[in-house]
């Protein structure tokens, strides 16, 4: 039974993927976590952890916002996680999973596949593209196997945030029948974190010296389509109110291409938008 360390365990997508490998009866599972007392940027706090066979690397801030806000800590923390991660995986000649982002900026053509040019837009997207390029490195100087997973818009039951989708699920748990929203336009690829943690799984298995897979949908919904499927299927439907203040750097549309790790992985999403909304708001009874 092979050992695998999974870092961030205890966050959306960490909870989400314990949930489905541990059904596997296959891995033996070392949770690592800021949580639990474990610092992955303190090298010292390391030290007594057992060898092991994988490592998935869950454990990087996020939320672009909060970047522009912090960027010194998000620089730091998402670099040393990683540094630090592919340092354990060359000491035990382990795998690393690697789960960056989207990155790609405003896209050159649609939708979008792992050839598209990377152009990181905001701190965060950057502090991700700077740790794909570690990961790069350890593959080149170390002969480190890594697969790197870019998840489009992540969603699903119980997250947490400001994102789209939690910060109205918040408001509307909060008894709200106006919800206030920014820009309607923007189109997201929408992909829901029980597929995301399906892909991990996947790369799990898979026997590959350096790949990188997007992770997505393949379509895309607006702001407003998604406050219209939510209306759809409330119990009450409420008002949404839209300022059209647009964010800095706003892309005006994301929408990938899943044909790789489809053709390589045989993943694709199962978990259509419209369900995994009413999943949400049925969780919340809603």
């Amino acid at each position: 039974m092979k050992t695998i360390i999974i870092s961030g365990s205890s966050g959306f997508i960490g909870k989400n993927l314990i949930n489905l490998i541990s059904q596997t009866n296959k891995y033996q599972i070392i949770t690592l976590d800021i949580n639990n007392g474990i610092d992955l940027t303190q090298n010292e706090q390391l030290l007594s952890l057992p060898s092991f066979e994988i490592f998935i690397h869950l454990a990087n801030l996020l939320y672009v916002p909060a970047s522009y806000q912090n960027p010194e800590v998000f620089y730091r923390v998402n670099y040393l996680t990683t540094l630090n991660a592919l340092e354990l995986c060359r000491k035990n000649n382990a795998k690393m999973i690697y789960i960056s982002s989207y990155l790609y900026g405003n896209p050159v053509y649609l939708p979008i596949d792992e050839n598209h040019p990377i152009n990181p837009t905001n701190p965060y997207a950057q502090s991700k593209y700077i740790c794909e390029k570690l990961c790069e490195g350890y593959y080149r100087d170390f002969k480190i196997k890594i697969i790197i997973l870019r998840p489009f818009n992540i969603y699903g039951i119980d997250q947490k945030g400001d994102l789209l989708i939690p910060e109205i699920i918040k408001q509307l748990k909060q008894g709200k029948n106006k919800i206030s929203l920014k820009d309607p336009y923007p189109r997201r690829d929408y992909i829901n974190v029980i597929d995301v943690a399906r892909a991990i799984i996947k790369a799990v298995d898979k026997n590959v010296d350096y790949t990188i897979y997007n992770v997505c949908s393949g379509i895309s919904y607006s702001v407003k389509e998604i406050t219209d499927i939510i209306n759809s299927k409330l119990k009450k439907p409420v008002e949404f109110i839209f300022s059209n203040s647009d964010r800095q750097y706003e892309i005006n549309e994301t929408r990938g291409s899943y044909s790789k790790i489809e053709k390589e992985l045989n993943w694709y999403p199962l978990i259509k938008f419209e369900e995994g909304i009413e999943a949400i708001l049925n969780k919340e009874n809603l």
